[in-house]
């Protein structure tokens, strides 16, 4: 077995660098920049794909002999949060300043998913120390926009462009390779597959009048009108979820309440004229998007019938589909390979209802699994963290599975 040394110091501040550049959707140039810099200097082939202003994809090979299967390791720059909201401001752990406490890096963007990224760094660096030459490519895509957000309403620009916005653009530009692993933080399970995400929107409608003239009108307020449709909502809920169409390989589809908007704060002196409710319905990879549109508007053609006078509407804003990868797949048996190389026992198997851009790298015909090390659950004291043992680790694993994969020339 070929003995691979994993530079943990310097995995450290490599990954502590990424976090010390801000990266929230939309703002990911920077990050991408440093990304590019790395991979040149360690003399990688480096592509720059100007997505949109103020944010790019660097896509970087490493070229192999030939005769090989080509592997991308795939990973996004943007961030879930910014730091700046008024609820994470306190936190350290959700700053752009990254520290080390009881084995654990804190950082912004540690765990979702600047570790992933400098796993990648560290496994090719750790191929170049022991050097092995491949006779497949690798390829390291670092991508802006997967984060799950989608612009609606008054909420327009690139800050709310995610949803594999990156990833789509990489596939139509040269990102495309035999096979993927995407390190999301899985907690060192190998994701099979994941669900897909339909966000739907619903409103009622109703008078828009004065306070002092509402007395006896209670019932044409759209708020009012709303919570009884929520309740229908509700009802309707248990009933895609229990669907065994809507599962997938023993995992439930699930269903979020996720917005709630009506009336103006700062004029409560008069009754809303439309209240709009927001929400999540997970669909599964097996079930075609279309599909799964076509049910969801029945439920809103219901909601029509059952509240005549209510002037619901539905609208479909977002279909962004899961993915899946064949039990049997080359790349699943060499992750799991690889895994029990460095942990001494098999991985887990796991099926997840969040959402990566495996969806649009298997749409493009590269079969893609999910698997990196992860925190947990978030420290809502300290921070987004990671384990430093498990992205040594992880790294390892990273750099044995491309040796199974694309074969040492």
């Amino acid at each position: 077995m070929t003995r691979l040394a994993i530079d943990r110091d310097r995995l450290v501040e490599w990954a502590s660098a990424a976090i010390g550049v801000p990266s929230f959707t939309g703002e990911e140039q920077a990050l991408a920049e440093l990304v590019a810099r790395t991979l040149a200097d360690m003399g990688l082939r480096v592509q720059w794909q100007q997505v949109e202003d103020g944010r790019a994809n660097v896509l970087a090979t490493r070229p192999g002999s030939g005769g090989g299967p080509s592997l991308m390791f795939n990973g996004h720059l943007d961030t879930s949060y910014s730091g700046r909201e008024a609820w994470l401001a306190h936190v350290p752990g959700f700053q752009p300043s990254a520290f080390v406490e009881d084995g654990r890096l804190y950082g912004l963007g540690i765990s979702n998913m600047k570790g992933a990224l400098a796993c990648y760094v560290e496994a090719l660096r750790a191929l170049d120390d022991a050097r092995v030459r491949l006779r497949g490519d690798v390829l390291v895509a670092a991508v802006c926009g997967e984060i799950e957000k989608a612009q609606w309403g008054d909420a327009q620009g690139a800050e709310f462009r995610g949803y594999a916005a990156g990833t789509r653009h990489l596939v139509t530009h040269g990102g495309v390779a035999d096979m993927c692993i995407l390190g999301e933080p899985t907690e060192s399970k190998v994701v099979l597959g994941h669900f897909g995400s339909l966000w739907l929107r619903l409103s009622t409608q109703g008078d828009f009048i004065h306070t002092a003239f509402t007395e006896g009108r209670r019932d044409r307020n759209s708020i009012l009108r709303m919570r009884e449709v929520l309740d229908a909502v509700l009802e309707w809920i248990p009933r895609w979820e229990g669907d065994a169409d809507n599962a997938y390989r023993g995992a439930k589809a699930i269903v979020n309440v996720g917005g709630l908007e009506g009336g103006f704060g700062w004029r409560v002196s008069r009754t809303p004229h439309r209240t709009d409710l927001f929400l999540d319905v997970r669909v599964p990879p097996t079930k075609e998007m279309a599909v799964a549109r076509g049910q969801v508007l029945d439920l809103v053609r219901d909601l029509q019938r059952r509240f005549p006078d209510y002037g619901v509407e539905g609208e479909i804003y977002v279909t962004a589909p899961g993915a899946e990868i064949a039990e049997d797949h080359p790349l699943v048996g060499a992750l799991e390979e690889a895994h029990a190389e460095v942990f001494g026992a098999a991985p887990e198997r796991d099926v997840t209802r969040w959402f990566s851009d495996a969806s649009a790298l298997t749409r493009y015909g590269v079969p893609t699994v999910n698997y990196g090390t992860s925190s947990g659950l978030l420290d809502t004291v300290k921070g987004e963290n990671l384990e430093i043992d498990g992205l040594v680790r992880t790294a390892e694993v990273y750099a044995r599975a491309a040796m199974k994969v694309c074969g040492i020339a």
